[in-house]
């Protein structure tokens, strides 16, 4: 992480990917990060995937540098402390990030009663606030629908990346900066509404397809083809697949001239009068021509052979892996790649763990620390927040309020 935010807390009430990545973001940025955490754990404490024991290495993952103070917030005592810890006055303190209700004990009113300047960030399903998830929105704003073969017309294809929920944590985060410049500019503090179902639906607006259905239909399906310019995965002689993108005229003529097709695609432009380095929508609109040039020219190589005269001709490709795979071979991707350190988390188990994902050059780095235990900061929290003794600690852990 970089200690850019070394100024700021965070107090994150979140469960699931969107409110914890945001507060996760924030804490690579350097910004200390509070849970409050249910005192049996919440929803997410034991989602996949996890260990041979049963430890979660998703919330492992998503809560990497923070701090956890365990609540009984089924009682009005616990809650009372959360909305305390909320609130507190310190003026690095009074960011909020939450997936909780609009409405109920952590509402926005409610809290700035306590504390006028709050910035609260609320991430939500809806924008009316009813419950949804990254799967649900997706399906709601027809994403499954484009994707997969054109022969399963009407079966949706689900995607496994939370594209949404990734989205909506980076703009969370941005929002909080906002927020956080605007209080210190004097201008007070503001509750921030990020529902996934705008995320995704001003995406897709930003990226033209909103326009593309207004003027015509939906868009076709085409299976692993590029839409709108020239992309799909290949195969090599020795089984070996290759994805290769040709968008760019530069790319695709490297493309041609790394698999000596250059002939055969200027008698096929002829032909058809048009020119594929110029005009990259040509080469999806031909790809039924195109394709099978391509394929017959990599499938006759072998994958070393292929890969080499597209390093000497800045073709664009990526190889296929399984994540495993790529983990333990592309040292580009985790082995010297300096946003990963090998960490011991709470499981028991070592791994390499992500931290900042940005580069300064220049500024000095700091590896990812583990994710907490549940409430093993309760006690040093209550005490540096809110200036509790010893003694209302612990009478606080008599009466199980806290963990």
């Amino acid at each position: 992480m970089y200690r850019l935010l070394s100024d700021l807390t965070v107090i994150e009430c979140a469960s699931f990917i969107a409110g914890p990545l945001c507060g996760l973001q924030l804490s690579q940025c350097g910004a200390e990060v509070i849970r409050i955490d249910p005192i049996q754990g919440g929803p997410d404490a034991n989602r996949w995937p996890i260990s041979a024991e049963g430890r979660s290495f998703y919330w492992e993952g998503l809560n990497k540098g923070k701090k956890s103070v365990a609540l009984d917030l089924s009682r009005p005592e616990g809650r009372e402390l959360a909305l305390a810890l909320i609130t507190a006055p310190a003026p690095s303190s009074g960011l909020f990030v939450t997936n909780y209700p609009v409405e109920g004990f952590l509402s926005h009113a409610r809290l700035a009663a306590r504390r006028s300047d709050l910035i609260t960030v609320r991430i939500m399903g809806w924008n009316d606030g009813q419950s949804a998830v990254d799967y649900t929105v997706n399906a709601a704003v027809g994403v499954p629908f484009m994707t997969g073969e054109a022969t399963d017309a009407n079966e949706p294809v689900n995607h496994v990346l939370p594209a949404w929920d990734i989205a909506t944590a980076s703009y969370a985060a941005f929002i909080m900066m906002v927020a956080e410049r605007q209080r210190r500019a004097g201008m007070g503090g503001q509750e921030f509404r990020v529902p996934l179902s705008d995320v995704a639906i001003s995406t897709l607006s930003h990226l033209g397809n909103v326009a593309e259905v207004s003027s015509g239909a939906d868009r076709e399906r085409v299976g692993n083809d590029l839409f709108g310019a020239f992309g799909r995965n290949f195969h090599c002689r020795d089984g070996r697949q290759v994805m290769v993108v040709a968008i760019t005229p530069r790319q695709w003529t490297g493309l041609a001239t790394a698999l000596d097709i250059a002939a055969p695609v200027a008698a096929l432009e002829a032909e058809l009068n048009v020119s594929f380095a110029a005009d990259e929508g040509a080469r999806f609109v031909h790809r039924e021509r195109l394709v099978p040039l391509v394929a017959d020219a990599i499938c006759a190589r072998a994958y070393g052979d292929v890969t080499a005269a597209f390093e000497s001709n800045n073709v664009c490709w990526g190889p296929y892996a399984t994540l495993k795979d790529a983990v333990a071979t592309d040292p580009r991707l985790v082995g010297a790649n300096p946003i990963f350190a090998e960490i011991e988390q709470p499981s028991g188990h070592s791994y390499p763990a992500a931290g900042a994902t940005f580069t300064a050059p220049g500024m000095p780095r700091h590896a990812a620390t583990r994710a907490p235990l549940l409430g093993e900061h309760t006690d040093e929290v209550l005490t540096s927040l809110l200036g509790l003794s010893s003694g209302e600690i612990g009478r606080l852990h008599d009466q199980k309020l806290v963990k």
